[in-house]
């Protein structure tokens, strides 16, 4: 198997230009007026508003590899993985930290080009890279620090305020990332089928439309989370939460072709990449209202009953389990 990484093998290295220099090339790649002092000073808070933040980290060889993934393609994932936890508060993500742990002989291009990523994904939302830090280590380790702004009377969108009645409703491709991943590690980046290139793209840069968890709270939801463990495990956590059950519309989440077909090329049932399957960062939320504007119903909640507490048109799925860390 290529295991080339597929960002640029030669230059100047970390530890042969510095610590400023790497940082120097961060701040170039991804640019704020707030980045290059000893603390980023944001702007106030609006009215009547909460400041929410998060941190999630990428660790090389377990959340992204660079023989599958380009520089860009990993900042592009840091960025959604974090902004998709501010927009599951039904927050809007106003700026971002970067950390990170690298071994000295690293290219400096691969900073560069791992700014431009996360620079192309805060942009889409308004927000900006406003500082973080470097450090040699001897692994890759990505740390991304996310931090939103909350505003209005509307309380957030909390895990344990899903509701009897309630509709279950999802914005974002279900499945996809795990699909991709298991794409990946059967063929490698260079030899995926060519029509399966797009659910291989979901694994390396996941995609999340800015503002749809503002949309959300805003049209009345009353819980969400990000799909970042498994639909299955995440609705189940809603659901222990909450002390209610949820039970989903097989018709509703059922693989479409690009899954189907992923399916058929490794001889994998994709309905265990939809049900188990983690770090699509589909936003799935609960309401008794219409469904919001870019979200589609994909099931209801329901009185507690017990084990499981998430059901296929009624009966227990047929693959449980999703990400775990350790």
């Amino acid at each position: 198997m290529n295991t080339q990484p597929l960002d640029d093998a030669g230059g100047p290295t970390a530890g042969e230009l510095g610590e400023h220099a790497v940082i120097e090339a961060i701040v170039a790649a991804a640019p704020s007026s707030s980045n290059g002092d000893d603390a980023a000073v944001l702007t106030h808070a609006a009215p009547n508003s909460q400041v929410v933040a998060t941190t999630d980290m990428l660790v090389e060889g377990r959340h992204f590899r660079r023989d599958w993934s380009t520089p860009e393609e990993v900042g592009k994932k840091a960025i959604v993985q974090n902004f998709a936890d501010i927009e599951a508060m039904g927050a809007r993500a106003v700026a971002a930290l970067l950390a990170v742990s690298v071994p000295a002989e690293t290219p400096v291009s691969f900073f560069e080009r791992l700014a431009a990523g996360i620079e192309s994904r805060v942009a889409e939302y308004s927000a900006e890279l406003v500082g973080g830090d470097v450090v040699s280590g001897d692994q890759l380790v990505i740390s991304v620090t996310a931090i939103g702004s909350l505003g209005g009377n509307l309380p957030s969108l909390r895990l344990d305020r899903a509701r009897v009645g309630q509709r279950v409703v999802a914005h974002g491709k279900i499945g996809w990332s795990a699909a991709g991943m298991a794409l990946l590690e059967r063929f490698g980046r260079e030899n995926v089928p060519e029509d399966l290139t797009e659910v291989v793209a979901a694994h390396c840069a996941p995609y999340l439309t800015p503002g749809r968890g503002v949309v959300a709270r805003a049209t009345g939801a009353t819980s969400m989370t990000d799909s970042s463990d498994g639909l299955v495990v995440d609705l189940t956590t809603i659901a222990a939460r909450s002390g209610v059950s949820v039970d989903l519309f097989a018709e509703a989440i059922a693989p479409g072709p690009e899954l189907v077909r992923a399916g058929e090329v490794l001889g994998v049932d994709p309905w265990q990449w939809v049900l188990t399957g983690g770090e699509d960062h589909t936003l799935v939320a609960t309401t008794a209202n219409d469904v919001p504007s870019g979200f589609r119903e994909i099931g209801r909640v329901g009185k507690q009953s017990g084990d499981p507490a998430v059901t296929v048109d009624g009966a227990a799925p047929h693959y449980h389990g999703g990400w775990v860390s350790f």
